[in-house]
């Protein structure tokens, strides 16, 4: 399974949210945004503290989908 985060980028644009602005309000560091960027594994701690920022649950903001092979 592969992690895709195109919902939280699409949310953010919603909500006229760049990057750093969401680095700058909940705290996490530029390697995670990269991360996300990336659709790379993030703790739950930092999804959770995602969704509470943007008033969101998980599934607003990430899916999950079957890598091709």
């Amino acid at each position: 399974m592969k992690i895709s985060y195109n919902k939280l980028w699409h949310l953010m644009l919603d909500k006229n949210m760049k990057k750093a602005d969401l680095k700058r309000a909940t705290g996490i560091s530029t390697a995670t945004i990269a991360k996300l960027d990336k659709g790379q594994n993030v703790t739950t701690d930092i999804l959770i503290r995602i969704c509470e920022t943007l008033d969101c649950e998980l599934n607003d903001i990430m899916e999950l989908s079957k890598e091709d092979k």
